[in-house]
């Protein structure tokens, strides 16, 4: 019972770190951070973060590397972060943080769908539990779109309280509902690019038992990548400057929305599997919808 209380408060610790993530990475963008900039210093930052414990904890431990096991790292890093980011940022730089955290509920969604044929997880139409994660599956599916595409009338109007930083960047969160398809499309692409990440993890989890130099490795492909996908896309210097708010986003991006939580859920994932580690995703919509709210004054909508 106490290995498993431990599991679940480490997930609710991932998503109020993903949350924090999403809070901070939209109001720096909001205030003229190129999204492709923001995505190559996340993995950076990461990967200084996480080396030194990779090196110290696991340099006796560490099992030998195989080819296919770094062809798989190789493609975590690719679908993990570097696709992963650069479709959620974009996405969520045309959007919203509640919108994102919406559509985030399509991981649990996508894990099913991608694990039931790879044979990570089994369908079981005849069991209860196979039928509750079908209709499970049907519903976030469902839900998640409905909540993305439709907004409604205003539920909770904007906070009285302003972030005078907020406020300072001269953009409106709630005007980013203008761009309908954009937005929404590219969060869908994340989720399915998370939920490929979450079953490669897995059965990385499973032949190499050295998390932190797996993250470690991940981060540190994904950086090259990143790197390059970035001064093309902007090559202009003066773009990649920052300034306190900036460095604080880009920080804490790196250190605790990708090497800490991704070592988390890697450590969650070896423990109780990826469809589990996926099923804590609607936990960021509250959180994210709360935080939104009260320091980007978003307004609460009935979808969203």
């Amino acid at each position: 019972m106490g290995n498993e209380l431990m599991i679940f408060m480490v997930m609710v610790i991932v998503q109020v770190a993903f949350a924090g993530m999403i809070i901070i990475t939209k109001l720096v963008m909001d205030s003229g951070m190129d999204p492709f900039v923001q995505s190559a210093y996340k993995p950076i930052f990461a990967t200084i973060s996480i080396a030194p414990f990779a090196y110290v904890l696991e340099r006796k431990t560490r099992p030998k590397m195989t080819r296919s096991t770094f062809f798989q790292i190789f493609l975590c890093s690719i679908f993990g972060i570097t696709a992963n980011q650069y479709a959620y940022f974009i996405g969520l730089n045309n959007s919203t943080p509640t919108i994102a955290s919406a559509i985030d509920n399509l991981i649990p969604a996508f894990t099913f769908i991608i694990a039931v044929p790879l044979g990570v997880e089994k369908l079981g139409l005849r069991s209860i539990a196979g039928q509750t994660k079908f209709w499970g599956t049907i519903v976030c599916v469902g839900g998640a779109m409905l909540l993305s595409l439709y907004h409604g009338k205003v539920v909770i109007g904007q906070l009285g309280f302003h972030w005078k930083y907020e406020e300072n960047t001269g953009k409106d969160v709630n005007s980013s509902h203008s761009n309908f398809f954009l937005g929404p499309f590219l969060l869908i692409m994340a989720s399915l690019t998370y939920a490929i990440w979450l079953i490669i993890q897995g059965r990385v989890s499973e032949k190499y038992a050295a998390p932190y130099t797996c993250i470690t490795l991940m981060c540190f492909m994904a950086s090259v990548e990143s790197v390059i996908i970035g001064f093309c896309v902007v090559p202009k210097l003066s773009e990649w400057a920052l300034n306190p708010i900036r460095a604080i986003s880009v920080v804490y991006n790196g250190v605790v929305s990708t090497s800490f939580a991704y070592f988390l859920s890697s450590w969650c994932i070896e423990k109780k599997g990826p469809l589990y580690v996926s099923m804590f995703n609607p936990l960021l919509l509250v959180i994210s919808a709360f935080l939104s709210w009260t320091l980007l004054r978003e307004k609460l909508y009935l979808g969203v």
